[in-house]
């Protein structure tokens, strides 16, 4: 592969010209385009269109019998807790349903971590002297955003192409400070990588400094595949119990991109003496959540069967637009050395890595070019990406056609930012 250091001079030049001049005439279209995050887009929302109508005038009655009109079953109704058991890999005995935010669970559990401690712990995370939790880096900016908003530092971790490095994570996690991880173990946020047997294995097998450190397992992608390929993901429930440790993951997952975006289901899933905790705390914090929208879920999904058949009408939509951005950055950038990027098989994201030093650049040419793109560095803890290279891409959201024209527009400013910082180094 060339790369842009290697060109000589002129050749340099006369290619920073020529990609000039096609950034400006793209620049000329006038085009309004939002790659910046991972939303579904209106025609996935539309295959849930019969949840709307359901469960259905006077069908408000669980299996048991329990009316999902009114107050209480703060766990969940069972037979939701048994749909959705094979998406967390865990018994349903084991699952709380809560309303539609994985990300406000893991919000809860932090902040409750915080202010009681969690089983195992000695007193309060809050009391501890700093905690501190181990960030997979490429990774998912929100996690990152609770951390700094509620005074835990992050430290960040190597990712592989099977998961975080573990010779890095087993050396940090070794502090008793670091209480926790984060983890997006298949199709991760945003490097599409799934955790490989080994490392799910050494995540619940290692010796930590905390005893109460815990895995926030955000396993949002778990059926969110975009081939035909259906990955496997080790069972971090199973290893960590085998190994001594139980208590340790805490499971998170949601049908946010299944089903309707602002209306779907969230999960947590975990030991017993952990769901005893969650319940616990819980029960300050609501009165139940929304049944009605859980029997809408198994009324409209049914078993695995449908969750599955369901995903599939989702892949069709989206794997296009996904091999858009793929085509456009080959054409564009392939043999350049300007940039490498991920080629996911699962997942809502596409990573790209440009020259060091050309990210905020990209972003910089793309918005003056009519594109908008996640901030460089958001993929960071705090925001701050020391070598100013990644890029996460977000195609799911705009039309096929709108994803082609961004994708061109992407990776021209990858190769105009690109041969602006080598000529400058």
């Amino acid at each position: 592969m060339t790369s842009l250091a290697s060109l000589d001079p002129a050749a340099r030049d006369a290619l920073h010209a020529k990609t000039r001049e096609a950034y400006e005439a793209f620049k000329s279209r006038g085009l309004k385009l939002d790659m910046t995050r991972g939303k579904p887009a209106p025609e996935q929302l539309d295959l849930s269109s019969a949840m709307m109508s359901l469960p259905g005038n006077g069908d408000h009655f669980a299996e048991a019998g329990d009316d999902a009109r009114n107050y209480g079953g703060l766990q969940g109704l069972p037979e939701a807790r048994a749909l959705f058991a094979p998406m967390v890999q865990a018994p349903p005995a084991q699952i709380v349903i809560g309303d539609n935010s994985s990300l406000a669970l893991m919000h809860d559990c932090i902040a409750w971590a915080l202010l009681k401690g969690v089983p195992g712990s000695v007193k309060p995370w809050s009391k501890e002297e700093e905690p501190v939790f181990l960030c997979p880096v490429p990774g998912y900016d929100r996690h990152f955003a609770i951390c700094e908003a509620l005074g835990i530092r992050m430290l960040p971790v190597p990712m592989t192409g099977q998961g975080p490095d573990m010779d890095v994570v087993e050396k940090l996690a070794a502090d008793p400070a670091v209480k926790g991880m984060w983890c997006v173990p298949k199709y991760a946020n945003p490097s599409g990588e799934t955790y490989s047997d080994e490392t799910v294995r050494r995540l619940a097998s290692m010796e930590t400094g905390a005893p109460d450190f815990r895995l926030f397992w955000d396993n949002a992608y778990t059926v969110h595949h975009l081939t035909a390929t259906r990955h496997p993901l080790a069972d971090i429930l199973a290893l960590c119990e085998e190994a001594g440790h139980p208590d340790r993951p805490f499971i998170f997952a949601s049908t946010s991109k299944v089903t309707l975006a602002g209306a779907g289901i969230a999960m947590f899933a975990s030991s017993p003496e952990n769901v005893r905790w969650f319940l616990g705390r819980s029960f300050f914090r609501t009165i139940g959540p929304d049944k009605l929208n859980q029997l809408r879920h198994v009324r409209f999904l049914k078993d695995m069967a449908g969750i599955e058949a369901h995903m599939e009408k989702q892949r069709a939509l989206i794997a296009p637009k996904f091999q858009a951005v793929l085509d456009a950055l080959e054409a564009r950038l392939g043999g350049t050395g300007a940039a490498t990027w991920t080629t996911p098989e699962g997942g809502y994201f596409i990573t790209v890595d440009t020259v060091d030093g050309a990210a905020q650049r990209t972003v910089a040419l793309a918005k003056e070019a009519g594109i908008a793109l996640t901030p460089a560095g958001a993929t960071s803890p705090y925001g701050r990406d020391p070598h100013d290279r990644t890029l996460r891409l977000a195609p799911t959201f705009p039309s096929l056609s709108d994803v082609k024209a961004a994708a061109e527009g992407i990776a021209l400013c990858i190769l105009l930012a690109g041969l602006e910082t080598e000529k400058a180094a």
